[in-house]
């Protein structure tokens, strides 16, 4: 059976592209963050689906929004939304998260072998991640 994953978040996806880790309180994305792990919660309770584990991983990443100044580009929301998936108990403490510290649907983003990124013209920001495991 193929492990997969999808889900839709409102709003623009969390972005690298500071000093700050994204996973602090105080980086500006922090909301973005959170938007993204509790879609994520809502969507492994609903599936059934806790964690794809340690083995290779597709991501399909469809980002919807205008064509303007609050766009970042694909690689930073890439890396922004693959290390807010992946598990995060080697970052310490991250109390402020409170229960979406153990959001994590892969080990490691090093896991992820096969990226799709699409970027669709809408008037509200939005975006869909897919995640499955790679059949070799």
């Amino acid at each position: 059976m193929l492990k997969e994953i999808e889900f839709d978040v409102e709003g623009y996806p969390p972005a690298k592209g500071e000093a700050l880790s994204m996973l602090g309180a105080r980086h500006s994305h922090a909301p973005r963050v959170l938007a993204l792990l509790e879609a994520a919660m809502v969507a492994t309770e609903s599936s059934g689906l806790a964690h794809l584990g340690a083995v290779p991983l597709g991501m399909e990443f469809v980002v919807s929004c205008r064509r303007d100044h609050l766009r970042s580009d694909a690689t930073n929301y890439l890396g922004g939304v693959a290390d807010v998936l992946e598990d995060k108990a080697h970052r310490g403490e991250l109390e402020h998260l409170g229960s979406l510290a153990k959001v994590g649907l892969f080990n490691n983003d090093r896991q992820l072998e096969e990226v799709r990124y699409r970027w669709e013209s809408a008037d509200q920001p939005s975006y869909r991640v897919r995640l499955w495991a790679l059949v070799h």
